[in-house]
């Protein structure tokens, strides 16, 4: 059982759901609060919105259903992300792409944290 992977989990469907809602009905107004300094088309940014929505959902029955096989892809998904949100910034240079990559930092730091933890409980008993 890894119960602190999982919480951590929480933190990643409730910033895909909010940030995905925020894209979907106020693009440029969320860009806004990112410190955006770059234009996107509002379509994009809505269809990445749906997008989050749509993982937050996975995200949500993976933590509901307690499938535990899928805590460790999650964690290297987020981290290809991480990849990719740093190229985007070398790019364009949109200070968007610090606070994005904050966010998921975060989140990387929160679940490897909880596989590591949960693995060494596991390992004592």
């Amino acid at each position: 059982m890894r119960p602190l992977a999982r919480i951590s989990l929480y933190y990643l469907a409730t910033y895909l759901f909010l940030t995905g809602l925020a894209f979907l009905f106020a693009p440029d107004f969320s860009l806004s609060l990112l410190l955006s300094d770059a234009h996107y088309d509002d379509v994009f940014v809505r269809s990445a919105g749906a997008f989050m929505i749509a993982l937050s959902i996975v995200v949500t029955q993976i933590i509901r259903h307690r499938i535990e096989l899928l805590y460790p892809t999650t964690l290297r998904v987020r981290i290809f992300f991480l990849v990719v949100i740093v190229g985007l910034y070398w790019e364009t240079r949109d200070p968007l792409f610090h606070i994005i990559l904050g966010v998921v930092g975060l989140g990387v730091a929160l679940t490897a944290s909880g596989l590591i933890l949960d693995a060494n409980r596991g390992r004592k008993t």
